[in-house]
């Protein structure tokens, strides 16, 4: 005759262990998901740093628009004829930060002027078409930009830097990291 081996009956003590396990696994996730939560950022840090999408359909040339991202002021100027072959035809030596009109923009799309808002002495906000040259004037230190945001006289060191940005068509930019 074969031997059997016996088998334990599940007995009320197995059944009340396994469901006090359960119940605390449960019980310490509970109470841990709060603080793991809070380490993610909230919605609105995720807004401020996400790429923005901006349509350009709008725009009338020789229009600039203000947009905000990443709570930094952004220029969108539509630069007429006039205002592109200035900005071309000036003479590095002339500038406080020589940088070439072409290296400011995007090749074939010279008329979409992108750049940051804040003069780079100390952050005010310059003027639309003011001063000699038709760009932006910093009232606050006298700081003058021509038509394609570079510093032509002033404190201002440097001319009003781009922010980092792409052509997804002829009518949207998306201004942003993922550019």
């Amino acid at each position: 005759m074969a031997e059997t081996t016996p088998t334990a009956e599940p007995t009320r003590r197995d059944f009340l262990f396994i469901a006090t396990g359960a119940t605390a696994a449960i019980g310490v996730a509970a109470v841990a998901w709060p603080f793991i939560a809070q380490l993610a950022p909230d919605a609105e840090v995720i807004a401020a740093g996400a790429p923005i999408e901006v349509d350009l359909s709008p725009i009338a040339e020789g229009q600039i628009v203000r947009v905000f991202w990443r709570d930094a002021l952004i220029f969108v100027r539509h630069r007429t004829v006039e205002e592109i072959e200035a900005a071309q035809e000036t003479p590095l030596s002339d500038l406080i930060d020589p940088e070439p009109d072409a290296d400011r923009v995007v090749e074939g799309r010279e008329q979409w002027l992108i750049i940051y808002g804040n003069c780079t002495h100390l952050g005010c906000v310059p003027l639309d078409f003011q001063g000699q040259y038709r760009g932006w004037f910093c009232p606050c230190h006298g700081s003058v930009f021509d038509t394609s945001g570079r510093v032509r006289v002033g404190p201002a060191p440097i001319n009003l830097p781009l922010p980092p940005y792409e052509f997804v068509d002829d009518t949207t930019i998306i201004i942003g990291e993922e550019a």
